[in-house]
């Protein structure tokens, strides 16, 4: 269903410029994503950071009402034409909004971290995590706009595993009293902070392979 309209609509006015703007909206969050990430590896000054990320994320909040007023001025020319591709539009452009927030409440960690943090702590509780969630942003992109159903469900198993071990971090950090408030804060955001990323990316997912009453909820028993 989600292909046969995506092919339906290609080259045309409406879709060129939605996809085009939802497009952008990942791509943005993307990049802001990769630049806190490296700041919690490698330091630097706020200030000048935060600034650009909240820049982007404005960009990103105006490309949401954008998307929002070309769906509703298209809906009231052809109120019956391509309401399931508008109803995916609104729900999807929701998670990439808020995919800009939770990279925002990431650059909160920064702020509140003393310094940079430390490598092996980082890898020692999440191993390759922030990388394979940055990797999850180009594959759900990918996935989305080439409405490629098999890597987005390899996207929605990909989060599944992030949550799985965001979860098991949190345990972890309860219970490791070695470890410096500071650092026991910070991992817990971490953890809580990247199991909302991962779980917006897996909702967009979900729209290449589920019907819109659906969206956000897959059964992996559903899969074959």
């Amino acid at each position: 269903m989600f292909r046969s309209i995506i092919d339906f609509w290609k080259g045309r006015d409406f879709l060129d410029q939605v996809l085009g703007d939802f497009s952008k909206m990942l791509i943005d969050s993307e990049e802001i994503y990769r630049m806190v990430m490296d700041a919690l590896r490698s330091g630097g000054q706020p200030g000048p950071l935060g600034e650009r990320i909240y820049e982007i994320d404005k960009h990103i909040n105006d490309r949401q009402i954008a998307i929002r007023r070309r769906i509703v001025e298209h809906m009231a020319v052809q109120p019956h034409a391509d309401l399931h591709f508008s109803l995916v539009l609104m729900s999807v452009i929701k998670d990439a909004e808020r995919l800009g927030d939770y990279v925002k409440n990431l650059f909160e960690v920064f702020e509140l971290k003393d310094g940079p943090i430390d490598a092996a702590l980082l890898q020692s509780y999440f191993g390759t995590l922030p990388d394979d969630v940055a990797q999850l942003f180009t594959r759900t992109h990918e996935a989305f706009v080439n409405s490629n159903e098999d890597l987005a469900r390899r996207v929605i198993g990909d989060h599944h595993k992030a949550e799985k071990l965001c979860n098991e971090v949190l345990e972890k950090v309860s219970h490791d009293d070695a470890l410096a408030v500071n650092d026991a804060v910070s991992l817990a955001l971490l953890a809580r902070f990247l199991k909302r990323i991962a779980a917006h990316l897996g909702n967009i997912a979900t729209s290449v392979v589920m019907p819109v009453d659906r969206l956000d909820y897959f059964d992996e028993r559903r899969k074959s």
